[in-house]
């Protein structure tokens, strides 16, 4: 069985291409993260979200085109990787470009929920071609995440919507961490990252010259590919100390959410975070942050809140912050 469905993009067919191949514009429609090998034979990784990430390899490429590539899940056994092919056309038409996307090679099963899928995203497409504009996908909201790397990917969608948003002038606003502007943060948190990769063997290079948002979410996305590799079992070497891999997990989750968070009322943003979501990373936050964290100027004492805050407001008070409504900056 496959599935066919056609829209227009009032853009043009290079725009339109480079809409469904620039992992910068895929993140804005598609995917929490991406990595993107766009030649023939070159593979792509999608997590589309939380806890599913689609792999392939591109058999065929014509800009402003044809696009052609095989389709798969990782860890699946109805849709394994290679056992799919997905054929994106491009036409010029009035108004703009005809996309169709067919996906062939699918059981009576699994063309329902990915038709369900393919609509829910070329709806996306459709409205970020017309607008410019993203608008965060509630399909990243995961209320009951199974494990610490889908929270940390559902607290990479929160923050790459509120870096997206950041312009120049907020470089030098300051944030609910004293010691950081916007700008001071990015950089925090791009070494923090790249610090987590250095622990699971990879050799990352940080791109000071990118926007915030492509500059995190270069690092970012090979830190959770490669630790779904390594797995949440054993330990991980963090500078000089030795930590199970679930509490750098956990200190991950911290890094994306909670400076997420930090950006978004440097700014005056909205961020939509789901409450259970927070609970979960509140949970992991009880095993990362000690006596010692805090003592080493990392965290601050927690601030007094009632329990019948908000799983959000809680975690942010775990961590010494003053949670306070968008657009009003509080301290750490």
């Amino acid at each position: 069985m496959s599935f066919e469905r056609t829209v227009i993009l009032p853009v043009a067919a290079e725009v339109a291409f480079d809409l469904v191949t620039d992992p910068a514009r895929i993140r804005r429609w598609q995917s929490v993260a991406c990595r993107v090998d766009l030649r023939l034979g070159g593979e792509f990784r999608y997590t589309m979200g939380p806890g599913h990430q689609a792999t392939g390899t591109f058999t065929e490429i014509e800009p402003g085109r044809r696009l052609v590539f095989d389709w798969g899940w990782e860890g699946s056994a109805e849709v394994p990787p290679g056992a799919t092919t997905v054929f994106l056309t491009l036409e010029p038409v009035d108004g703009g470009t005809a996309l169709t996307l067919r996906h062939e090679g699918l059981g009576p099963q699994q063309a329902a929920s990915h038709a369900e899928g393919w609509n829910h995203f070329l709806d996306r497409l459709t409205q970020y071609a017309a607008t410019g504009h993203p608008v965060f996908d509630e399909w990243n909201a995961c209320p009951e995440p199974e494990n610490p790397l889908v929270s940390a990917e559902a607290s990479l969608a929160a923050l790459q919507f509120a870096l997206d948003r950041l312009t120049e002038a907020d470089s030098t606003h300051q944030t609910p961490c004293t010691e950081f502007t916007v700008a001071d943060l990015v950089d925090h948190l791009a070494k923090n990252l790249a610090l987590i990769g250095v622990a699971l063997g990879l050799d990352l290079t940080d791109r000071p010259a990118l926007q915030p948002e492509p500059r995190i979410a270069s690092l970012a996305q090979p830190v959770l590919e490669a630790f779904y590799g390594h797995g949440l079992t054993g330990e991980l070497t963090l500078g000089s100390t030795s930590l199970p891999a679930s509490v750098v997990a956990g200190i991950l989750n911290l890094e994306l959410l909670v400076h997420g968070w930090d950006f978004a009322q440097a700014t005056a943003q909205d961020f939509p975070v789901d409450p259970g979501l927070a609970a979960y990373v509140l949970g992991l936050a009880h095993e990362v942050i000690g006596a010692p964290q805090r003592a080493s100027g990392s965290f601050g004492p927690p601030t007094a809140i009632a329990e019948s805050a908000d799983s959000m407001d809680r975690l942010l008070a775990f961590t010494g912050r003053f949670p306070a409504p968008a657009g009003q900056l509080s301290h750490a």
